[in-house]
């Protein structure tokens, strides 16, 4: 972690330390851990919780444990920090590099590519919690999550489904449920997504009104899980873990780098564009002066060699990464004449991607449950924070990762571990 990030969180615990401590109280656990819930509302920009649309989230954040904000990682994508939440390994190191990647043995990865998707060794340089908690004995179910239509490790949860981004907030609560439900071990550590948010703020922009009636809609799915929880007495006995991925940047009509404006792309081989763009030199040409060009200052983007990006970001030494990146400026993004012509759409009103230090991109965090302390806010952390924290609620012995139960353990009603951990 950034030696000066962790300084300045430290002093910020420190000022925050009377609101936690008064609200912080030490219980008595059962040997088995309780239920963990972790749900992802993609693209909950960290402010949105104060636009009064979400009393749900909100009353959670009373009854439980909050912080300002969550930082995402870099790059602030959906597929690399879903990713990092339940790995504790920042992209670079879980290997899902981008939402869309080249890898030399595998092929071309991207999020409407099922064959990719679906195949267990591009997710396989880390391995999630849920595989951890099955190798264990514990039983899951995942109502969607970025990596669970694969088999990781020869290893899937006891429930998932294909993603079927046409299921409603409410239909997805109720598929999980149903699991639940079923007769048999009740599974310990679930997983629920939401993208409304996050399609509504591509769309129309993160000010828009869509936005708004998206965060409505998604807290009423949260009202209704809270209530049937209740209803079958597992409201009390639930860890809930609300987290988002990133943020959402407005991105004005027009705001358009083209890259083929830029530098000579016929020499280049354009793995992805969008707020980050990622080339490599096409083989048996002399790209030199398309690089050159590409490296030169541009207005509204910047171009690094992979090894040359700041070393505050944590990427570019996995293999995935292509040679040479181009950060768009917050609020524009990067694309080519011939592919903006193919789309189908026009380009989006709202983006993420950008440096995962810009406040528009912070994430959310709230969490409630018979394990979390009440009333408590704790310092902004990095998202890497959060998978140190589930194996913690549910005794896991956590794998090497690059986050820091310390920085979080404000949120536990205790610190002690929870039951024991397995071997």
């Amino acid at each position: 972690m950034n030696a000066t990030f962790s300084r300045w969180s430290a002093l910020l615990t420190l000022l925050l330390l009377p609101l936690a401590g008064c609200a912080t109280r030490p219980v008595a656990h059962a040997p088995a851990p309780h239920a963990v819930l972790l749900v992802s509302i993609d693209a909950f920009r960290a402010d949105y919780i104060d636009r009064g649309l979400t009393p749900t989230l909100v009353a959670l954040a009373h009854d439980g444990a909050t912080t300002p904000y969550m930082l995402p990682s870099f790059p602030s994508l959906t597929f690399p920090n879903h990713y990092t939440l339940v790995t504790g390994l920042v992209p670079d190191r879980n290997g899902i590099v981008n939402n869309t990647m080249r890898d030399s043995a595998l092929g071309k990865f991207s999020l409407g590519n099922r064959d990719a998707t679906t195949d267990g060794r591009w997710w396989a340089e880390a391995e999630p919690i849920w595989v951890t908690a099955q190798k264990h004995g514990l039983h899951t179910a995942t109502m969607f999550w970025p990596g669970t239509e694969a088999k990781i490790h020869g290893v899937r949860p006891d429930h998932w489904i294909p993603f079927d981004d046409s299921l409603t907030p409410r239909q997805r609560v109720d598929t999980l449920l149903s699991w639940i439900d079923e007769a048999g071990p009740r599974p310990v550590f679930d997983t629920l997504y939401f993208d409304d948010v996050d399609h509504a703020g591509h769309e129309f922009g993160p000010d828009s009104m869509e936005v708004d009636d998206a965060l409505r809609k998604v807290d009423e799915a949260l009202g209704y899980l809270v209530g049937q929880l209740r209803r079958r007495g597992l409201y009390d006995t639930t860890n809930l873990v609300i987290v988002s991925d990133h943020g959402m940047a407005d991105v004005p009509r027009g705001n358009i780098v083209f890259a083929d404006e830029e530098t000579d792309l016929s020499l280049l081989d354009a793995v992805s564009y969008g707020v980050m763009a990622t080339f490599n030199a096409k083989q048996g040409v002399d790209a030199s002066r398309a690089v050159a060009r590409l490296l030169a200052p541009h207005a509204h983007m910047r171009c690094y060699r992979k090894e040359d990006l700041p070393a505050r970001l944590d990427y570019g030494k996995n293999p995935r990464v292509p040679a040479y990146l181009c950060l768009a400026e917050t609020g524009w993004s990067i694309t080519s004449h011939e592919v903006l012509a193919k789309r189908p759409d026009p380009m989006s009103r709202g983006e993420h991607g950008y440096d995962n230090l810009d406040p528009r991109m912070r994430a959310l965090f709230v969490a409630r449950g018979p394990d979390i302390a009440r009333g408590v806010t704790i310092a902004p952390f990095p998202n890497v924070d959060v998978y140190p924290l589930l194996a913690h609620l549910l005794g896991l012995a956590p794998l090497p990762n690059d986050g820091n139960l310390d920085a979080v353990k404000g949120v536990l009603r205790t610190t002690g571990a929870l039951g024991g951990q397995f071997p």
